[in-house]
């Protein structure tokens, strides 16, 4: 579904953005939303790629490891 906008910008960008969509044979609208599609694939990299690899695993002798693992890494019997 297509929305309408209402966006500002200046006089000489405007001149410009519509020569380039006259001379592609397309609407203005239509530019502008290639452009906008072709920019959103740079999107910043997720939390879990930035983090991946940075992280280091705890030490298996520490007594806090020890402590949190029994309490919610083993299975409780009922």
């Amino acid at each position: 579904m297509k929305k309408k906008l209402t966006i500002t910008i200046d006089a000489g960008v405007l001149s410009m953005a519509k020569q380039q969509a006259r001379s592609r044979g397309i609407s203005l609208s239509s530019l502008i939303e290639q452009r906008l599609t072709e920019t959103g694939g740079e999107q910043p990299p997720s939390f879990t790629t930035r983090w991946r690899g940075q992280l280091r695993a705890t030490r298996r002798n520490n007594q806090r490891h020890d402590a949190l693992a029994g309490k919610y890494l083993t299975s409780k019997e009922t």
